[in-house]
This record gives structure tokens, C-alpha cells and sequence, in this order.
């Protein structure tokens, strides 16, 4: 359904009135269009005649937003940078093959990062565009066409494809390991826990799956896996980590399993994606080739 042509004010109005609300100056305004201070006076009255709402209180040579026009101009330029988001896409990529995808940071850079350039070179069209996000986010007002997500099967909204499971471990760097001689899943109790802070029942539920029901002490949090790992490795206590995320420290001795007692952590990992851009060529093509490269996971 088309909105009424009264309420779709040209692109130049609404940059005039963006540009003034956001500088609080006609003046400046003029100056970042590269316009006369008339005309920028004239495009945003022509505005306020076209919507029936005075969006400006005018006083001698000041300007000021009323309630309405604030509202407003929040509206306006958030919608004035999608349309220079979707405008920069097409032209760096004029078949539309573009993809913005959020992704966890950890599973980004240890993961994802890797194993792009092979889906680029099966997809030489697509170009994919990373933001990184820790928590959950409404796609509808974000310039992304899908999300890597962690956790359970509570996204509303949205439609989603299973990825990947993990497996959970107590690594610690080796030296810990030789100071306190871990043995049993209580001896871990000694040092220093470590974990991320997006997971803080991580350590009471390990302990639980170890049949140890006594309360977890002092535990350290981070915000992201790389550092927690990191923490860990240097000998500040033990972590709980993903072992897919951790391969290479694991090989390389850098980390060890303080105990070699795994579990396999309740949520997963997801691809997800509004329904409007189920079909969005770029999407079909990195989904089907993710479900791919994880279906030995699942």
C-alpha cells in the first residue's frame, strides 16, 4: 500500500530540514549544502505547508525544534541514511549483490574470517559487508539483511537456520595447569574462573553436569571470547571455552584442558534473517554455502 503523495516530501526538503535540525542552524546548514540561507529557509517552509506541522520555533535569527519536528527529524535521518546505505551499495556493487550481515566477534574473526574467501571465490558477485554485535537487535531497523546468533530458538520475528552445536571445556594456560595439578572437576575451584559475560551461569551449570552442586565463587567476566581466551592463556585462571573457537591455541600448547571434562552447551548457533529477505539473492547464496560448511557440526 503507497502512502499518499502529500506525506513523501522530496529528498532535498527533508536534507534541508535534517541538516538544520541536526546543526540547529539555517546558517550552517546552508554551508554543508552548499545553498544560500534562503534557500534552505525556503525548502524547510515548503516542508512544514506540505505536512500541516510547524517544525521549527523561529525567534529573530534562532532557530529551535518543537516537540513534533523533533520527533521528526530522529525519523527523517535515520531513513535519509538507509537510503545513502542502500544507494552506496548499489553502486559498489551495481547487481545488488550485497549482504550485511552482523556476526558475533569471536565467532567473526576466529571462524567466519577464515573461511570467507572460499565463499567469495564461489560467489565472485557478492559482496558481504561485517558488523559485529554481542546482544540482541531489531533487523527491521537496521540496514542488515541477516545475523549470526547464539543462543536458543527465541528470536522473535524472524526466520533462522541451525548452524552449529559446541562443545564447552576448562582451558587454562599450561603453567596454571603444573601450579594447582587439576586432577577433578572441584580441584578447578582453586583458581580463578573465567568466563564471557553474555554466559553467567556458564560455570554453576559446568560444575552441576560434574555433579558438584556447591555455589561457584568469584568468577571474572569479559566481554568477548578472544580476551577471555587471552586472560586464560597468560595464567590468570581458567576459562570456559568453545573448543571450534580455541583450535589453534589447543594445538599449539598455548592453552591446555585444565580438566578434560567437556560439555555441550544448551544453545546454538543460528543464521537468521528477516522474512522480507528470505529471498534476497546474496542471503540464498552465503545460507546455502554456511549450512554447508557446518552440516559435519550439526
Amino acid at each position: 500500500m503507497y502512502a499518499p503523495r502529500r506525506y513523501l516530501p522530496s529528498t532535498a526538503l527533508l536534507t534541508a530540514f535534517e541538516a538544520a535540525a541536526r546543526r540547529g542552524s539555517i546558517t550552517l546548514a546552508a554551508r554543508e549544502l552548499s545553498l544560500t540561507q534562503s534557500a534552505v529557509s525556503r525548502q524547510i517552509k515548503l516542508l512544514e505547508q506540505q505536512l500541516g506541522v510547524t517544525l521549527f520555533a523561529r525567534e529573530r535569527q534562532t532557530i529551535q525544534l518543537t516537540a513534533a519536528g523533533d520527533a521528526y527529524a530522529q525519523e527523517i535521518r535515520e531513513a535519509l541514511r538507509k537510503i545513502s546505505t542502500a544507494s552506496f551499495n548499489l553502486r559498489t556493487n551495481p547487481r545488488g549483490g550485497t549482504l550485511n550481515l552482523a556476526t558475533l566477534p569471536t565467532f567473526g574473526t576466529r571462524w567466519l574470517a577464515p573461511r570467507l574467501a572460499k565463499f567469495l571465490k564461489q560467489n565472485p558477485g557478492v559482496t558481504i559487508n561485517l558488523a559485529t554485535r554481542l546482544t540482541y537487535f531489531d533487523l527491521r531497523t537496521e540496514t542488515l539483511d541477516a545475523a549470526i546468533h547464539f543462543g536458543l530458538r527465541d528470536w522473535p520475528g524472524v526466520e533462522m537456520a541451525l548452524l552449529r552445536s559446541e562443545l564447552i571445556v576448562p582451558a587454562c594456560s599450561p603453567e596454571l595447569k603444573r601450579q594447582y595439578g587439576f586432577r577433578m572437576a572441584g580441584d578447578l575451584m582453586k583458581a580463578s574462573l573465567l568466563s564471557i559475560s553474555t554466559r553467567p551461569q556458564a560455570w554453576d551449570r559446568w560444575f552441576s553436569t560434574q555433579n558438584i552442586e556447591s555455589e561457584v565463587g568469584h568468577v571474572m567476566y569479559f566481554d568477548q571470547f578472544a580476551t577471555v581466551a587471552q586472560a586464560a592463556m597468560v595464567g590468570v585462571g581458567v576459562a570456559l571455552l568453545p573448543t571450534f573457537l580455541i583450535e589453534d591455541e589447543l594445538a599449539s600448547g598455548k592453552l591446555v584442558r585444565a580438566v578434560d571434562l567437556a560439555i555441550e552447551s544448551a544453545e546454538r548457533y543460528y543464521l537468521v534473517w528477516p522474512p522480507e529477505r528470505s529471498n534476497h539473492p546474496p542471503l540464498v547464496a552465503f545460507r546455502d554455502w554456511l549450512l554447508a560448511e557446518t552440516a559435519a557440526d550439526r
